[in-house]
């Protein structure tokens, strides 16, 4: 993984190895100036100094988890066709984990709490549409995916010489499907033809046979209600099937085909009408993350989620978050992108209540005044160093503080409590998210695309995934 390197005014220059930071380090030519992601600060060089290279940030957003790469791309002609291959090379990757789900259920609580805190008032008045919503207004999980991917994307402009943005507009582009006339022959009949259909159902059917449940098997696009009698293209209408059972199934009707099992016609009734709710929030914070990227006045280009798929199958990239966004656009080859993976998860910065409460709404405990103990608040980065005692050894993590000056630390390879803080040392502050590190992932073999038997109309779904 790169480290990011900084002159000594704090502007950014180009990321260096491990190696050669530590180099600098012990020469003194540097200085450690953040721990995570580990970044060092030179103490001889300016940055009109230095030679920097154009260097972009690609995003993949998701619902949980956004993947981000920082490459730099190089551009070659090849000799013999004379065509321009554009290659990328990855520096850093990086996989952001959201916390929208603990923050919807954080607002759900206070509703109810706060509901049963104004039952007593019986002579309240009602207060109806009394709270109008901006335009372009967001639900706070929403905006905290939108937020959090911003916040690094301008920590990382601070860290190196970002030129451009890449990001994944969206994942499924749902009215393109259904109406394939948007974009014209072209995508009908394209490269990318079916990917967005495909990549849609592997993720609404689970990656498994509708009908069986048969999983680690080649799939194929089935429509429940069959072509024959008079079954549309439309992905509402489309399923998964292995084989064989698509072969059994053939044009009949699924309530009859299903009539020996009405659990599982019941069942995939109801997932045909069930939306996918990660789906949805990406596509409900696209265009919002869009205009927040493109406000930081660095350009800003856009990909389809098919495309990310069809060039890291092409590739034989295995499938992370982070070598998603790495595979995001248009490219020809990805290099040096075996590289382990800095995991970063958003905690928040603690909680502004202090109070403890039931599920009723009355208190049942109380934090300390101050979120400070002693120098430390919870989520520092720490090294403990004990000299005596029953916990003698080095130790480095995230703290958690106690009022009494005894903390726990999360290390590596667990909790350990009772850490007094007269042996610990802050190695950076707590900045709302955790870090660890993640494995170098290997090598998948290459894709071969299935072939797409023309059919007459010059439009439609292939029949294989």
């Amino acid at each position: 993984m790169a480290v990011f390197v900084l002159d000594r005014n704090k502007k950014p220059l180009m990321p260096c190895s491990e190696k050669r930071a530590r180099k600098l380090l012990e020469k003194r030519r540097a200085r450690v100036h953040r721990r995570m992601p580990f970044s060092i600060r030179l103490v001889d060089r300016c940055v009109n100094d230095s030679v920097l290279q154009p260097l972009k940030i690609k995003l993949d957003p998701g619902s949980k988890t956004t993947g981000i790469a920082l490459v730099r791309e190089s551009a070659a002609v090849d000799e013999d066709t004379g065509d321009v291959r554009t290659t990328v090379h990855v520096l850093s990757l990086f996989e952001l984990n959201h916390r929208g789900r603990q923050i919807s259920e954080g607002l759900t609580v206070r509703r109810q709490r706060r509901r049963r805190r104004r039952g007593n008032l019986r002579y309240r008045k009602p207060r109806f549409l009394n709270r109008a919503k901006p335009t372009g207004w967001l639900a706070p999980s929403l905006q905290h995916r939108v937020d959090t991917t911003w916040a690094w994307v301008k920590r990382l402009t601070g860290l190196a010489p970002i030129t451009g943005i890449v990001q994944e507009l969206v994942r499924f582009d749902l009215q393109q499907m259904d109406n394939p006339e948007i974009s014209g022959i072209e995508y009908q009949q394209g490269t990318l033809a079916g990917y967005e259909t495909r990549e849609y159902l592997l993720n609404k059917w689970s990656r498994e046979c509708a009908y069986c449940g048969a999983r680690n098997t080649p799939l194929q696009i089935d429509h429940i209600h069959p072509k024959a009698q008079g079954g549309s293209d439309r992905v509402s209408n489309l399923t998964l099937a292995c084989r064989p059972c698509n072969q059994q199934k053939g044009a009949q009707d699924l309530n009859v085909f299903l009539a020996k099992d009405p659990k599982r016609l019941a069942r995939i009734q109801a997932q045909v009408k069930k939306p996918l709710k990660d789906a949805a929030a990406v596509n409900s914070t696209r265009w919002a993350l869009f205009q927040a990227l493109h406000a930081t006045g660095l350009p800003v280009t856009t990909g389809s989620g098919g495309l990310t798929k069809f060039n890291r199958m092409r590739l034989g990239i295995p499938k992370t978050h982070a070598l998603d966004a790495a595979c995001v656009g248009s490219l020809d080859a990805l290099s040096a992108w075996k590289k382990p993976t800095l995991a970063i998860k958003a905690t928040g910065r603690g909680s502004y209540q202090r109070t403890r409460l039931n599920a009723y709404g009355f208190p049942r405990g109380y934090l300390t005044r101050q979120k400070r103990i002693k120098g430390f608040q919870t989520g520092d980065l720490i090294k403990a160093d004990v000299t005596k005692g029953k916990k003698v050894g080095v130790y480095s993590g995230r703290v958690a503080v106690r009022a009494s000056g005894s903390f726990n630390l999360q290390a590596a390879h667990g909790v350990i409590q009772g850490i007094g803080h007269r042996y610990c040392q802050v190695l950076q502050r707590a900045d709302g998210y955790g870090y660890s590190q993640l494995g170098t992932p290997e090598k998948t073999p290459n894709f071969v695309r299935p072939a797409i038997p023309p059919r007459p109309e010059g439009r439609g779904l292939s029949r294989k995934i």
